[in-house]
């Protein structure tokens, strides 16, 4: 490799001789100039170039600086927004990302409860050996007068046993027992709005009504639990456990997990089936959801939502 002189290569004039004389320059923002200052030519100094951009909160300007544009600052945009409690603002980021609402808050729902406890010994549809699986289909579309699930089939269905039997599961009856619980949902860590119950062990009648009957657990047992909310948009449902579950948003059927079957989960964005289920935004609907645990040897059961009761703020 040769160390001789190489050629074609441009090598900056940093000298001068002249003090204070100027001449021309250019960066990447444009034409400027230089001055002479103690024998060596200053920094290429460029007139400030701004330029219109936007991002997703709007309109707003860049500067091109020491040779590079820089990013879009875009001045602080504020919108109206609010909960069922009152009105609030919600600001939008750098990169056109909207924050959360700093409307005030419901505070977090307790669900009044009903359980009622069975027995296998006296209802059928209870610790038998019906085929297991999601069982779609067994109550109608529509809660009946009363706001109870209206059983659907003319005869049975894959884990039930008929319309007599059905009827006794949200309904008192001698062949149950049963009970008013509180349901507290707590206010999620991390999703600002959004209340959830999860317990992967949900015997909420251990020892009580009938009693675990010489098991660990009590297994047989209905729950049935309502509320009402104002339809705000962006509101969601979701569910996971195990029996059956069925949630009725304006007393129409949304999420339909029937059956005997191991954990399962369903989530509804009201947003989606607004329509179907006869939502207006600022209505206020009443939401059911109905539970069953049929068969041992697991119990889970698990609410998040974002739904709240207007009636619930401070």
């Amino acid at each position: 490799m040769s160390c001789g002189a190489r050629t074609g290569l441009s090598i900056p004039d940093l000298t001068c001789n002249t003090e204070g004389q100027a001449r021309s320059c250019a960066d990447g923002c444009g034409e400027g100039t230089q001055t002479c200052a103690g024998g060596l030519w200053s920094e290429c100094e460029v007139p400030v170039v701004t330029r219109s951009c936007s991002d997703g909160c709007g309109q707003g300007e860049e500067r091109c600086e020491s040779g590079a544009w820089q990013p879009c600052v875009v001045p602080l945009v504020q919108r109206d927004c609010r909960s069922v409690c009152g009105m609030g603002h919600e600001t939008c980021r750098a990169g056109g990302v909207w924050g959360a609402c700093d409307a005030p808050l419901p505070n977090p729902p307790v669900l009044s409860a009903t359980v009622r406890d069975f027995s296998p010994l006296t209802h059928p549809d209870f610790e038998a050996s019906y085929k297991t699986g999601l069982d779609t289909g067994i109550v109608e579309n529509m809660l009946g007068e009363d706001d109870k699930p209206v059983y659907a089939s003319l005869s049975r269905t894959q884990s039930t046993s008929g319309r007599q039997n059905f009827d006794k599961w949200y309904h008192d009856d001698p062949v149950n027992v049963s009970k008013s619980l509180p349901l507290p949902l707590l206010p999620s860590s991390t999703e600002p709005g959004l209340f959830e119950y999860d317990n992967p062990n949900f015997f909420p009648i251990n020892g009580d009504l009938f009693g675990n009957e010489g098991r660990g657990n009590n297994f047989h047992f209905t729950l049935e639990a309502s509320t009402r909310f104002e339809y705000r948009g962006g509101e969601v449902f979701s569910f996971s456990g195990d029996d059956d579950m069925w949630v009725f948003v304006n007393r129409r059927l949304a999420i339909d997990l029937g059956g005997l079957h191991t954990r399962l989960s369903a989530e509804i964005k009201l947003d989606e089936i607004a329509g179907p289920l006869g939502l207006e935004r600022g209505g206020v609907y009443p939401l059911h959801f109905f539970f069953a645990e049929r068969h041992t040897s697991a119990s889970t059961f698990r609410i998040r939502t974002t739904i709240a009761d207007p009636g619930s703020c401070d």
